[in-house]
């Protein structure tokens, strides 16, 4: 058997004369006669591999390999007579002398290349082809180094990386479980984890003061571009540090990560309370690449006669204005458009106001009225103003998705790497469905120093010592400082409706482990796949998972999920309902 002495794509000048080994797939053969071109791949790339007329045997050889093939082949690296710059290997060629065949292939269902030639569909289902493809094998490998990055970086900073179970208790709050039902204990069920996090607070109790792990997590949730059934994150866990230091010690972590494409992070990141980020940007994962904010013309629109603008007032509503600079030649259709918009998201409707050749505007306004308004929001003359007179809630969020989904013209702008932190989040959010306060992000989140308090009178006004990591709009990740104190703990658990029974049946144990001694701890989880995405510059975290479900929660390349037998259920004491 040839045994690989070099990968094909690292093949390069400084190699001419050297006798090699490659192995790998063939890419394409190109027959011209008294030559015979093949193109071998593997994980590194490229190599072309030339054979010769007077080796008339190898040659016939050469001439029945088809795509995909897998082959050894033998020979001497050569500088080309026409040097291809499109490939790193493009000054060299291999000069045949062996060859072996691997493995014969079937005609492939799409060509291996870049672009892909089929559909996701396609690509997912035949995917051990699909990561064939140059792009996926570059993806990952990214991978590979981002974890890499991640663990030497926790490591250097004195973490410890420690496994967490697999199968343990249903989570209270958050998404829909995947439950496991226990043959040894029939009718009772493990679940799988959608974050370690009570371990990873008991293991702050036991001691070990800097935890990270690398680690699975599921959640039965519907599946879109940057959600999967199971997925990675990066979890951190760590005593006895304050925010700030907190703060510093993963915007250097995001550093290290970014340097791995070449990319400079710059740090501090800025932070935002939640309120802040709301009023101004509509949401509570900003992106700061556009040069434009949601402002309150409220006061100054009741000022004005405009009837319509008087009746939201009146009705209890408030009145935010975007200025989007630039975006005044929109024709009537596009702004028409963007009202339609606004109604999908909820609104009642929009107004907009635009002064190139005199005022134009679909409210009825004077000019005076319509010049406060232009004066408020800071409008030139090529400037486009949109105004939604609704709920503040309604208001809010449809210019807020506006602003986030408007094209970023400028090139430049689009590659920005816009890092910041969202602070101080409500501790609870009203669940109409349940007709109760849940937590907004878990409830083991200590809510601020100044409003416990409230958790007695009014737990709707209680902010939480919450933070997300936001990066161009998406949230990378979200953590907290915890509840340390057992009091406090019960006392969140009762805001939250849970009787001393529920209390006991679902966290005795972690009670108990607060009574013997707890230490002041945060900690935070990162989208491992999301991060990888930003890296890899893609689309969609199912770009960078070897094997992701779709969006219909299937994997099309094993057929899972699938059947199970009668005589299984009955092990498992279950039964399925028709």
């Amino acid at each position: 058997m040839l045994k690989r002495t070099d990968y094909c794509g690292e093949l390069r000048a400084g190699h001419e004369g050297r006798e090699v080994v490659l192995t790998g797939w063939v890419q394409r053969v190109r027959d011209i006669g008294q030559l015979v071109f093949v193109d071998v791949r593997d994980r590194e790339g490229l190599a072309q591999v030339v054979f010769h007329a007077d080796r008339h045997d190898l040659m016939e050889e050469a001439k029945r390999l088809r795509p995909e093939f897998v082959v050894g082949i033998g020979g001497t690296v050569r500088r080309r007579a026409a040097v291809n710059p499109d490939m790193p290997t493009g000054e060299v060629e291999v000069e045949a002398s062996d060859l072996r065949v691997f493995a014969a292939a079937k005609v492939p269902p799409f060509v291996i290349s870049d672009p892909p030639q089929a559909s996701e569909e396609l690509r997912l289902k035949y995917r051990y082809l699909d990561l064939r493809r140059p792009r996926m094998q570059r993806n990952i490998r990214l991978r590979h180094e981002a974890a890499l990055v991640v663990r030497n970086y926790m490591s250097r900073n004195g973490f410890l990386e420690i496994e967490t179970p697999i199968l343990a208790n249903p989570t209270p709050e958050g998404a829909r479980d995947f439950l496991v039902p226990s043959r040894f204990h029939k009718g009772r069920f493990y679940a799988l984890p959608q974050s370690p996090q009570q371990f990873k607070q008991t293991l702050m109790v036991s001691g070990f003061d800097r935890y990270f792990q690398i680690v699975r997590c599921f959640r039965d949730e519907a599946l879109r571009a940057d959600r999967q059934l199971e997925f990675t994150q990066i979890d951190i866990e760590t005593s006895f540090i304050d925010r700030d230091d907190f703060f510093a010690l993963n915007e250097g972590l995001m550093e290290a990560l970014f340097a791995l494409i070449g990319r400079r992070v710059e740090r501090p990141f800025p932070r935002l309370p939640y309120s802040e980020s709301m009023e101004r940007f509509g949401t509570d994962k900003p992106d700061l690449r556009p040069p434009f904010e949601i402002r309150d013309l409220t006061a100054v629109a009741g000022e004005t006669g405009s009837e319509p603008l008087r009746a939201a007032l009146a009705a209890g509503g408030e009145i935010k204005g975007l200025l989007v600079p630039g975006a005044g030649s929109l024709s009537r259709g596009q702004l028409d458009k963007l009202g339609e918009k606004a109604r999908e998201l909820g609104a009642k409707g929009l107004a907009w106001i635009r002064r190139q050749g005199g005022w134009k505007s679909s409210l009825k306004m004077s000019d005076a009225d319509l010049e406060r308004i232009w004066g408020a929001l800071g409008g030139a003359e090529v400037d486009l103003a949109l105004l939604i007179a609704d709920r503040k809630e309604t208001a809010l969020k449809a210019l807020g998705e506006m602003r986030r989904t408007w094209p970023l013209e400028d090139p430049s702008r689009r590659d920005l790497l816009k890092f910041c932190w969202v602070t101080d989040f409500p501790l609870f959010e009203w669940s109409e469905e349940e007709k109760r306060f849940v937590s907004m992000h878990h409830p083991f989140t200590s809510p601020v120093e100044d409003d416990v308090p409230l958790l007695d009178t009014d737990p709707g006004k209680a902010r939480a010592k919450a933070y997300d990591m936001v990066l161009n709009g998406v949230e990378l990740g979200g953590g907290s400082i915890r509840i340390h104190d057992r009091t406090l703990q019960r006392r969140v658990f009762g805001a939250l409706g849970l009787t001393e029974e529920e209390t006991e049946g679902k966290f005795g144990y972690f009670l108990d482990a607060l009574g013997y001694g707890a230490p002041p701890h945060g900690g935070i989880a990162f989208g491992f796949d999301r991060l990888v995405m930003f890296l890899a510059g893609e689309e969609s975290i199912r770009e960078v998972i070897p094997f992701p479900k779709t969006t219909g929660a299937l994997d099309l390349m094993t057929g899972s999920p699938s059947n199970v037998g009668e005589d299984q259920l009955t092990e498992l004491g279950l039964k399925l309902k028709k």
